[in-house]
């Protein structure tokens, strides 16, 4: 199996080190470099054609995004994953991060194992997206949608007690808009294989314990998976997740 090439643009020092040795660590990932700032990072991503960069948003020069769109409108590296790697979960940052053309977007607390896996992904094709900033992706793909609703009318069916059905009618479009913007996020963002083995676990009726204990992962890392698929399921705990699952056909 070949390996991930991948380079690093971090301004902050000891992150930057620490990341390369701890990366340099993983058998299936080659480290090409490393950059400071980005116009540094945008000039060795261009050299090494990586298959993966991971581009920190807060640089000294020019920000994460705008190297994240330099390199996406240049032919020679558009194809190379980015991973925006930061601290920030500011609505108008991951927005244009993503706008720019960034294709996963992680907060620098998540675990070494779950970049890993992010580095994977991405070099897959597949987006990566914290789950502490998919409400805002979510809330974002809502708005065309919920605009799409329309009021009651005021000849709206009435229920044998001579009370207007509005708000039942207006749960159900809800619940709609909900199903509908869920299949829209996961079509962006859709499950890993690994959360695709938690999800079918949770089906299962398997506790976190019990999950770590047959994936051979820690709790937290359990616990991790179960908060991305309940934010792409669009769901808000593990019944629902399962419910959905089922629903859906991502489980059998």
């Amino acid at each position: 199996m070949s390996k991930i090439s991948l380079v690093l643009v971090e301004n902050h020092d000891l992150t930057r080190v620490g990341l390369l040795a701890a990366l340099k660590q993983v058998e299936n990932i080659d480290v090409l470099g490393a950059a400071p700032d980005g116009h540094q990072g945008v000039k060795i991503i261009k050299e090494k054609n990586p298959d993966v960069a991971i581009i920190a948003l807060n640089l000294p020069d020019i920000d994460g995004i705008e190297v994240t769109q330099r390199l996406k409108k240049d032919p020679h590296t558009h194809s190379t994953g980015i991973l925006i790697l930061t601290n920030t979960t500011n609505e108008e940052d991951v927005l244009a991060a993503f706008v720019a053309g960034a294709d996963s977007y992680l907060l620098k607390d998540i675990e070494f194992n779950q970049l890993i896996e992010a580095i994977k992904n991405t070099h897959e094709g597949n987006a990566w997206i914290d789950p502490n900033i998919a409400n805002i992706v979510l809330q974002q793909i809502k708005k065309p949608v919920t605009d799409k609703v329309e009021p009651a009318s005021v000849s709206a069916p009435r229920s044998s007690n001579g009370l207007s059905n509005n708000n039942s009618s207006l749960q159900l479009e809800e619940k709609t808009i909900i199903n509908e913007t869920s299949m829209e996020l996961l079509e962006i963002y859709p499950l890993t294989d690994r959360e695709l083995d938690v999800l079918k676990l949770i089906v299962g009726g398997c506790n976190n314990a019990d999950i770590a204990e047959k994936l051979c992962i820690t709790v937290g890392t359990v616990k991790t998976h179960v908060r991305n698929i309940l934010n792409k399921l669009c769901v808000d705990d593990r019944t629902q997740a399962a419910v959905r699952a089922l629903r859906s056909g991502l489980v059998e």
